[in-house]
């Protein structure tokens, strides 16, 4: 584990690099992308499936795991609505075998598997939002809580073969997680106590994962392949 390769700090080709050698042959992997709220795993993810699928047919698939929000209804109904986004407002057993549908990729030649998005500015799932085709032999998915230990996260770390942990400075992460609120239709002073009252919470618990990742990994951009969102 380390975000270095050798002693020499890694870069985003290093990280393209790894992605790649995790599809050997026909089989298709799957790479986990975890990290706190905020911490930039939907950047790196996107920048990662746009890269590897330059110039040529696509073979890697993008499937964020906050399409198994559970939806507001279902969060009224369980008393869970000011607790949104941790652990236990997610279908965590839906996820993993998704997963493991997608591991297998037993389906009929020529299947689309069909996974669940998340609409921001409605903040609810949508079914059927995100196709995989079967020619993707890398699936990268991300996440908040890949590296959970209890209930049914334990079978979701099981169907990844490798888990990076996003991270990024804390009073950015903060920072930006406000600003992703208020885009979203929260006021300010809405977003920040969200922030502190539910995110944080959730950060914390995430926090604690960091040291079962395969590998930590500054938030980058394939740009100046630094380190940024």
């Amino acid at each position: 584990m380390g975000d270095t390769l050798c002693g020499v700090p890694l870069t985003f080709d290093d990280l393209l690099i790894r992605a790649r050698a995790l599809a050997r042959g026909d089989r298709r992997a799957i790479l986990g992308i975890a990290g706190s709220p905020g911490a930039g795993k939907t950047t790196l993810a996107q920048a990662l499936v746009r890269e590897l699928d330059a110039g040529g047919e696509p073979w890697v698939a993008h499937v964020p795991m906050d399409g198994f929000h559970l939806a507001d209804v279902e969060l009224d109904r369980l008393g869970l609505r000011d607790r949104k986004g941790a652990p236990d407002t997610f279908d965590a057993a839906g996820y993993a075998a998704l997963l493991r549908r997608l591991r297998a990729r037993d389906e009929e030649d020529g299947a689309v598997v069909y996974a669940p998005g998340f609409e921001r500015v409605l903040e609810q799932p949508i079914a059927g939002a995100v196709p995989v085709p079967p020619t993707a032999r890398l699936v990268v998915t991300e996440g908040n809580y890949l590296l959970l230990d209890t209930g049914a996260w334990v079978r979701v770390r099981q169907q990844l073969d490798e888990v990076w942990f996003c991270e990024l400075d804390e009073q950015e992460r903060i920072r930006r997680l406000v600003a992703r609120h208020e885009e979203f239709g929260k006021g300010h002073e809405e977003a920040v106590a969200w922030v502190q009252r539910t995110d944080q919470r959730n950060a914390e618990l995430v926090a604690a994962t960091r040291d079962r990742a395969d590998l930590i990994v500054p938030a980058m951009t394939p740009k100046g392949r630094q380190a940024v969102s």
